[in-house]
């Protein structure tokens, strides 16, 4: 089976990450392609080939504008004549730009199939990131054959716009080599820099109410980060909130094994690949509710849920963990639970069992 995965640069971030490791894991069975609208080189390891838009857009960015259709009339054409010369029989389109495409892919090669995979919730792809094109968004959704969802709430929400919307959970993109032992003072956290979204000024208001002996540390490159030193200066809390950078894989689980509790903040979120990654490695959560962590935590069953916005109940939610041992060793039990959820190989069964049911229509 021909398979050919678009994305608009596969730059560094929750979305290119997953699609990459799914991709990677389906190259072993499959034959895979990746198709970005950049020339910019992938900052992940692809085990596939990658096509690269005739006509790039390099930006950075991803688009959040309105008339899509005209403003990417030239790379609309440019993937439809790579789906129609390389004779794939599903394309993957990610988020709401390569989504609008969706219609002109279908009406131009109607034997192709389509699936729309969507990594952010309802709410914010038609209030805030896709609101100015939202005509176009939902137009896609209902050409392609398949809507793929991260979320129960998700689920209901799009199943009104493209009843064939299916919820398939990203799967955990870290091997861990070994449990934390939850044993150190360092609350870990993992974050694209981007303050408003992440929540990053309410991690650092509760980093100022934490224990004289226990910090934040947070792993993460972004826009923000000027912003936010000036932020952690403001707040007098550079002693209890470091700031990691960006680290690669080899990093980023030592980062995760030598903490001993995850904390998330973020203002909303599809379903974060960090929360399933943290619990791989036994570490008990505590987040802000936002739909994603609502559907990892399962409502507070395997991590604490604390209002979102409200500082002061996250701290008191979290103190219980920083002061009790055995209260860590039970969430970090919950968390390992709840990880087998995620498991690559079973994802990648998942999209199989997917790929063939559509193919097969």
């Amino acid at each position: 089976m021909k398979i050919l995965i678009c994305v608009e640069n596969l730059l560094m971030d929750g979305v290119k990450r997953v699609a990459t490791v799914l991709g990677n894991a389906l190259a072993s069975t499959e034959d895979v392609t990746y198709y970005s609208l950049a020339s910019t080189p992938s900052f992940f390891e692809l085990n596939a080939p990658l096509i690269m838009a005739t006509h790039p857009v390099n930006t950075g960015k991803s688009f959040r504008g309105s008339v899509p259709l005209q403003v990417y009339t030239v790379q609309i054409n440019d993937l439809v004549t790579t789906i129609d010369r390389g004779g794939y029989d599903i394309v993957i389109v990610t988020a709401g730009l390569l989504t609008s495409f969706t219609p002109v892919i279908k009406k131009r090669i109607p034997k192709v199939r389509v699936i729309a995979w969507l990594h952010n919730n309802y709410e914010t792809y038609t209030t805030n990131y896709y609101r100015n094109m939202l005509v176009e968004f939902e137009a896609g959704l209902r050409a392609a054959d398949c809507v793929v969802v991260l979320t129960s709430h998700d689920l209901e929400r799009f199943s009104k716009i493209q009843p064939n919307t299916v919820k398939i959970y990203n799967p955990i993109t870290v091997n861990p080599t070994a449990a934390s032992d939850l044993k150190s003072h360092v609350i870990s956290a993992v974050s694209r820099l981007d303050i408003a979204q992440k929540g990053l000024d309410l991690m650092v208001q509760a980093a100022t109410q934490l224990p004289e002996d226990w910090e934040i540390h947070l792993a993460g490159a972004g826009q923000d980060r000027e912003q936010l030193e000036a932020l952690i200066q403001s707040r007098h809390a550079s002693a209890k909130i470091k700031l990691l950078g960006s680290l690669s894989d080899r990093e980023l689980l030592t980062h995760y094994r030598t903490s001993s509790v995850f904390i998330m903040t973020s203002r909303w979120e599809g379903l974060p690949l960090v929360i399933g990654e943290a619990m791989s490695f036994g570490l008990p959560v505590v987040s802000m509710t936002n739909t994603g962590a609502r559907e990892y935590l399962k409502d507070g069953k395997f991590g604490i849920l604390t209002p979102d916005h409200d500082v002061d109940a996250f701290t008191q939610r979290l103190q219980p963990l920083i002061a009790s041992p055995q209260q860590r060793q039970y969430w970090a039990t919950q968390s390992l639970k709840r990880a087998q959820s995620f498991s690559l190989s079973h994802i990648v069964g998942i999209w199989r069992t997917l790929f063939h049911e559509l193919t097969a229509a």
